[in-house]
């Protein structure tokens, strides 16, 4: 739990002010990154007993402000994620809303940043069960950039591997240890020249990307599919459609997607919050429309990241300014 030494009205530390390193929050305390750890029996680290969540912060170097994105929506899914995998959420939303902004500061960042909170299983035991165990809580923030590209367009495989069922470990919980799925799918992309996976579901529809969330542009619909298709309950999906109906006048249709509408799609692109917006060009080496970023994703795009930034009034709802 969130304790009173740990308040984020302590002074801030600077990167030129001798800090070695970024500063995180491990259990109640702020000490250097580089100074925290936990031992190779905890029980997170053996069985991937552990939730998260990825935030990105954005600096607008013209209002020399961070942008912390959808702090309050993060929290509140990953207070789901705990629930789901037997734990406490660490914290309210406000609280967990405001020690992150107080690590934020003390980091001083004057460039985009990754923030990533995550609640795990502490135990140091042998034997794998959710049940009864003690549990953790850390917040890290380090500079971070584009985790794929943003501007160019990227090629897509749909890979063997499929999405893991809700029914064998719960899509909608951001787990640790079902990330190792999303691996086998990114690699097999990769090592056969991709970008990116496309990954199905078990019935053979899409789901998502290795770690994004999944449009499609077709006969004038932005398509996505359902949050039954094994899908993360993405946040930046979420923002997509805001943007779409809001900006585009689009309704967004949420449905199944067969693997062979997307070699006939206008547009595609992928989303999340290390992702951001990813228009994709190429699946399965089918070009996708005329091999372009096309316009609709080009508009949502532009917006999204003018939004992020602080430059957008509409979207100020969506931050929450650090310094």
């Amino acid at each position: 739990m969130i304790t009173e030494d740990a308040s984020p009205t302590t002074s801030a530390v600077r990167p030129d002010s001798g800090s070695a390193g970024p500063i995180c929050y491990l259990n109640g305390t702020f000490l250097p990154l580089a100074d925290a750890n936990v031992s190779i029996m905890t029980h997170a680290f053996m069985y991937g007993t552990a939730v998260f969540e990825g935030i990105r912060a954005y600096w607008n170097a013209d209002d020399r402000q961070l942008y912390a994105l959808r702090l309050a929506e993060h929290f509140q899914r990953m207070s789901d994620s705990c629930r789901i995998l037997y734990m406490d959420p660490p914290g309210s939303t406000d609280e967990l809303v405001e020690l992150t902004v107080g690590l934020l500061r003390r980091n001083g960042f004057r460039e985009d940043a990754y923030v990533r909170p995550s609640v795990y299983k502490s135990t140091q035991a042998i034997g794998v069960r959710l049940h009864g165990l003690e549990q953790g809580f850390y917040i890290l923030a380090i500079p971070f950039g584009d985790y794929i590209d943003t501007t160019h367009g990227i090629r897509t495989q749909t890979v063997s591997w499929r999405r893991v069922s809700d029914q064998a470990l719960p899509a909608r919980a951001k787990i640790v240890g079902a990330y190792v799925n999303s691996a086998f799918a990114k690699t097999e992309a990769q090592l056969v020249g991709a970008d990116e996976a496309i990954v199905l579901a078990d019935d053979g529809h899409v789901s998502e990307g290795s770690a994004e969330n999944l449009f499609m542009v077709r006969r004038g619909q932005l398509v996505t599919p359902t949050v039954s298709d094994d899908i993360l309950e993405g946040i930046t999906r979420a923002g997509v459609i805001e943007i779409a109906e809001r900006e585009l006048d689009l309704k967004v249709v949420e449905r199944e997607i067969d693997r062979t509408e997307l070699y006939v799609a206008d547009e595609l692109f992928l989303c999340g919050t290390g992702a951001q917006i990813s228009p994709v060009t190429d699946v399965d080496h089918h070009r996708v429309g005329n091999g372009e970023i096309g316009p609709i994703a080009k508009r949502i795009s532009q917006v999204y990241f003018d939004a992020v930034r602080g430059r957008l009034p509409a979207y100020r709802h969506w931050l929450t300014p650090v310094y």
